[in-house]
């Protein structure tokens, strides 16, 4: 008899467990559908007309880069062709209104969005999804920490379908477990958070962005970061399985999310279902939603579907090919796997080659223009400026943190040179729109620009590749020293292709269909 006490302390355990659990969705539930009646009543529209909530978990929704302009182009596609759909988007942004954040979509972006069907849910926590709040295991600190920012936001609102538009996987578990599995899930990756590529850098000890010089110079603590991305590519192919659909941005990112969708890891798989981590697996495989709207048959293979980001192209399509100044232009957001050091360096290297390009009329100049979202990126800018003093290029380097949509036209009609050095770049609005705008793009020979954007148009080449600071000196050198014709000839290629391939119409086509039918 005393021995079956402690099994029946488990099983009394268990069912106090589920009870707590069930009151409390119900709470949330309950609290939800008071709070999207209030949610009606301060946009005006009629609680009986029974719209649909679609939301966005976008922490960053007024960071302004080219991840902010795929969230609000499907906002407003989504308005103008579901007016009966309401649009959450689940924000970090307290320092902004919702007034303030239309105005700055405006600006930056020039997308108009109906403030009739648009409501942000803000988030008091978003500091646990920042670099900063975890200076060691980064990676699984966000992603828990973006858990609790999932948690907080449905425990506001819960809408009918939940798109995650910003890269935090780990969400779908918080979601799943709230709604029981009963809310349609969906994705737009821009970039995984995990991939293969980090793994080989790890196993070949090669110093990066994701693999401090430390790690790398050790064997003990690559074996160990070894360990550890295994443990998380488990775990993301997991939340990634989650979603009803999958959307990436390039050929590159979908390679990578299908190799994730089907990972297998058969050491991880022992782990977790003959050890304490089975609790773990029973957590991230319950309350499985559908895969299909209208009970459509599941196909056996997950795949992620390729939509292209929307490039509004059609003003940059206007801008004269002729008479561009000797100026190199960078348009990326200070972020550290943007890689601006590499930038500096590259152009280090080309006033040291061609000292001529330092003074008088062949003098070039390069302009970093890009977005700060908070005080690391701003420090992060300070930085660049010491590596520029560093580098003895100052006086012909210029900075331009957080310029408007117009600001940024201008210097895209102005420049002829368009450079990005980020590796493994996921897609790279940025490089199309140098194509569109006629800035011949330099890019480095990685990702989405590599395969998707910098491609020869009818035989012949729409821009250039590089790998390190020689070879982006060499390519900027052989755009500076070419002759006017072919000059303008690849600047018209380059243009053709990206107006041609990533039109904003072909993101909207491809939007639609992907979410359709899963909010009726």
């Amino acid at each position: 008899m005393w021995d079956a006490i402690p099994l029946l302390c488990i099983i009394l355990t268990g069912i106090l467990g589920i009870l707590i659990y069930i009151t409390y969705t119900n709470k949330l539930a309950r609290r939800s559908a008071q709070a999207r009646q209030a949610i009606l009543k301060s946009l005006g529209i009629s609680t009986t007309s029974n719209p649909k909530f679609i939301g966005f978990f976008h922490p960053y929704c007024n960071a302004g880069g080219g991840g902010e302009r795929v969230l609000w182009t499907a906002i407003a596609a989504t308005q103008r062709a579901h007016p009966n759909c309401i649009s959450l988007v689940y924000t970090g942004d307290l320092d902004a209104t919702k007034e303030q954040i239309i105005a700055q979509v405006e600006a930056r972006f020039d997308i108009s969005l109906d403030p009739k069907t648009l409501h942000f849910v803000f988030l008091k926590r978003r500091r646990l999804v920042e670099d900063a709040a975890w200076p060691r295991f980064t990676l699984l600190g966000q992603s828990l920490g973006s858990m609790i920012l999932a948690w907080e936001a449905l425990a506001q609102v819960i809408p009918d379908l939940y798109i995650d538009s910003m890269g935090y996987a780990f969400t779908f578990h918080v979601v799943a477990w709230i709604t029981k599995g009963s809310v349609p899930m969906g994705a737009y990756v821009h970039y995984p958070t995990i991939s293969t590529d980090m793994l080989a850098r790890v196993k070949a000890r090669k110093v990066g962005h994701t693999n401090r010089g430390d790690v790398a110079g050790s064997a003990v603590l690559s074996r160990g970061k070894i360990w550890y991305y295994r443990f998380l590519m488990y775990h993301y192919s997991l939340a990634l399985s989650r979603p009803s659909f999958v959307m990436a941005n390039s050929s590159w990112t979908k390679n990578h999310v299908d190799a994730i969708l089907s990972h297998s890891d058969t050491f991880m798989n022992v782990l977790h279902y003959f050890s304490p981590f089975t609790i773990l697996r029973i957590f991230t495989t319950a309350f499985r939603g559908p895969r299909k709207p209208h009970n459509e048959p599941i196909s056996k293979k997950r795949e992620a579907k390729i939509v292209y980001p929307p490039c509004d192209t059609r003003e940059m399509a206007e801008f004269s090919l002729d008479a561009r100044e000797r100026i190199i232009l960078s348009i990326a957001q200070f972020r550290p796997e943007k890689d601006h050091p590499a930038q500096l360096r590259a152009f280090a290297q080309l006033l040291a080659d061609h000292p001529t390009y330092t003074s008088g009329p062949s003098s070039v100049k390069l302009f970093l223009l890009g977005g700060a979202r908070n005080a690391d990126d701003h420090a992060r800018v300070q930085s660049l400026k010491n590596l520029a003093e560093e580098l003895k290029i100052t006086p012909h380097v210029q900075f331009i943190v957080n310029a408007s949509y117009p600001e940024m036209l201008g210097w895209l009609a102005l420049a002829s040179i368009g450079l990005s050095t980020m590796v493994d770049e996921h897609f790279g609005i940025n490089v199309v729109e140098f194509m569109a705008a006629g800035v011949i793009p330099v890019t480095h020979a990685s990702g989405g620009p590599l395969h998707d954007i910098v491609v020869p148009l009818d035989g012949e080449a729409t821009g250039f590749h590089a790998r390190d600071s020689q070879s982006f000196a060499d390519a900027m050198h052989t755009v500076l020293s070419m002759s006017k014709s072919e000059e303008k000839a690849m600047r018209e290629r380059a243009r053709t292709w990206a107006v041609s391939a990533f039109a904003e119409e072909r993101f909207v086509e491809g939007w639609e269909t992907a979410w359709k039918g899963w909010v009726q």
